[in-house]
């Protein structure tokens, strides 16, 4: 399996609906609460089939089952409540989040599609126990994870992303880089141009 290697990651439709039309082909839905979550899965899903987009569903894999979504995409703990099984058996692509190498263990015990590895550099999103790993992290991670798809993830920007392009990843997401720019569509422009330019021109 191959994944883009520029991942955005919204926590609305709302996002979506702008900047899918700037050439996104792989989009995560992170909503924790909401009303209309089932709404806000099944527009997503359509907005990223109009667009030949992937879609990946953040924690909500019953939806994401019932809703007919090609993935989704489990943090640790998430992943010890969730029913492998269903997951698998529904034809769900699995996702799943690593700081460390006992977690990193507990997601290939559970035979994931591909494996994100967290913060590289210090994020704003949300408060983090861990150090940012760095470069060496993601070469580490490369060689235990063999041709598992590997996505980085934490205070990444296109120059960044480039550098974890040549340490091993496949895959770069972004969240705030993009969300509190003062112009979310170009900075996405921007995410798409570098992250498809070849790693040697970087």
């Amino acid at each position: 399996m191959k994944l883009d290697p520029f991942y955005l990651i919204v926590d609305h439709v709302g996002w979506l609906r702008r900047l899918l039309p700037c050439g996104v082909k792989l989009a995560q839905l992170r909503v924790k609460q909401a009303e209309d979550l089932r709404e806000q899965i099944a527009e997503a899903r359509d907005l990223c089939k109009t667009h030949g987009a992937q879609l990946i569903v953040n924690d909500h894999w019953r939806l994401a089952l019932d809703l007919g979504c090609d993935f989704v995409h489990l943090g640790q703990e998430d992943l010890l409540s969730a029913d492998l099984n269903a997951i698998k058996a529904g034809g769900l692509k699995l996702g799943i989040s690593t700081h460390d190498e006992a977690e990193l263990q507990k997601a290939l015990d559970a035979e994931p599609d591909y494996v994100a590895l967290g913060p590289i550099f210090p994020t704003i999103l949300k408060k983090m126990p861990w150090a940012p790993q760095g470069f060496g992290k993601i070469a580490l991670w490369r060689q235990k994870i063999g041709a598992l798809p590997l996505v980085a993830i934490g205070g990444l920007t296109p120059e960044r992303a480039q550098e974890s392009f040549k340490a091993g990843a496949d895959s770069a997401a972004v969240v705030t880089d993009i969300s509190l720019n003062p112009d979310p569509e170009a900075r996405c422009r921007e995410w798409i141009a570098a992250t498809r330019r070849p790693i040697s021109a970087a």
